[in-house]
C-alpha cells in the first residue's frame, strides 16, 4: 500500500526529492491502473447510479518520468520551446487491454469502451486501438465500443450510466478518472489499484493534502477501498477464497457506514474524524 504523497510542491521544489510512483510501477510492471467511480447510497452526487471503472495504462504515454529508459521524455532545446514525447507500444497496449477485458468479463454488463483519438494521433492512438481490437477477438462475450476522447469527455458528464469498464492510455486515463470521481462526490471517494502480472499496489487516486495533515479530518474512504481492492486482487491471484470474502466484507462495511451515516468525515456531511470513520468501518465488518 502506498499512501498519498503527490503534491504540486513535491518534488518540484526539492531537486533531491524522489517521486516513488513511477519507480514502483515500472520496477514491478504495474501496468494497469484500475480506478472505479461509484455512486454511494447516502451521499450526494451529481448522478445517483454511476458504476464504472477506468483502466489506465500506467507505464508509458506522456509522463516524462516513465516513458524512456534513460533521460526524460520532456526537454527544452531552446528557452522558448519545450518538446514532450509520448510513447505507445503494442506490448503495453495489449497488456492493459487484456486486463480491462478480463475485468469487463467479470461484471454483469460485460461492456468495454476503448477511449483514444486515432482520428488525429493516427500512429500512437492508432496502435492502441489496433491492440484493443485484437484482444477483443479473445473475448466474444464482451461488447467493445470505441469512443474518441473528446466525445467521451462530453458523454461522461452527460450520461455516465452508459459506461461500464473503460480502457485508455496514460494521460487520458489520468484526466478522465478525476472527472469521473467528481461525478460521484470527489477525489475523497476515488480508490485505485496499480496491478501487474505478479504484484499489485493499493494507491488512492488523490494526492496528499499538507494543509490538513495531522488534523484528523481527512476522508479515509479512498485508502480503505484501495486496500479492499488489493485484498480482492490477492485472493483471486492466489485462489484464496478467504481473501476474496474478506474484501467483500470490507466493501460491505464501508457502504453500510456511509448508507447509515454512522460516522462520516466533514467532506461527506458528517462530524466524525478520520480515525472515528475508520474505526466505525472496522467495527461493522
Amino acid at each position: 500500500m502506498l499512501g498519498p504523497i503527490g503534491h504540486q510542491a513535491y518534488p518540484k521544489d526539492n531537486p533531491k526529492a524522489i517521486n516513488p510512483h513511477p519507480i514502483l510501477r515500472k520496477h514491478y510492471d504495474l501496468f494497469a491502473n484500475i480506478r472505479p467511480a461509484k455512486s454511494l447510497p447516502g451521499l450526494r452526487a451529481l448522478y445517483p447510479d454511476v458504476d464504472l471503472i477506468i483502466v489506465r495504462e500506467n507505464n508509458e504515454g506522456f509522463p516524462p518520468d516513465r516513458n524512456v529508459f534513460a533521460g526524460a521524455g520532456e526537454f527544452r532545446p531552446s528557452p522558448d520551446m519545450t518538446i514532450s514525447v509520448r510513447v505507445i507500444t503494442r506490448q503495453a497496449s495489449s497488456k492493459v487491454a487484456r486486463a480491462a477485458f478480463d475485468l469487463a468479463r467479470s461484471r454483469p454488463r460485460k461492456k468495454l469502451t476503448a477511449v483514444h483519438k486515432d482520428t488525429v494521433f493516427k500512429l500512437g492512438c492508432g496502435m492502441f486501438a489496433e491492440e484493443c481490437r485484437k484482444v477483443a477477438r479473445e473475448f466474444p462475450d464482451v461488447a467493445l465500443n470505441e469512443v474518441m476522447v473528446d466525445t467521451f469527455a462530453m458523454r461522461l458528464v452527460m450520461k455516465p450510466q452508459d459506461f461500464d469498464v473503460i480502457v485508455t492510455t496514460n494521460t487520458f486515463g489520468d484526466i478522465l478518472s478525476d472527472a469521473a470521481a467528481g461525478l460521484v462526490g470527489g477525489l475523497g471517494l476515488a480508490p485505485g489499484l496499480s496491478a501487474g502480472p505478479e504484484r499489485a499496489m493499493a494507491q488512492a487516486t488523490h494526492g496528499s493534502a499538507p494543509d490538513i495533515a495531522g488534523r484528523n479530518i481527512a476522508n479515509p474512504y479512498a485508502m480503505i477501498v484501495s486496500g479492499q481492492m488489493l485484498m480482492d486482487w490477492l485472493g483471486r491471484k492466489h485462489a484464496e477464497p478467504k481473501a476474496v470474502e474478506a474484501a467483500r466484507l470490507m466493501g460491505q462495511a464501508v457502504e453500510r457506514v456511509i448508507r447509515e451515516r454512522i460516522a462520516l468525515t466533514g467532506d461527506l456531511g458528517g462530524k466524525a474524524g478520520t480515525r472515528a470513520m475508520g474505526d466505525a468501518i472496522a467495527a461493522v465488518v
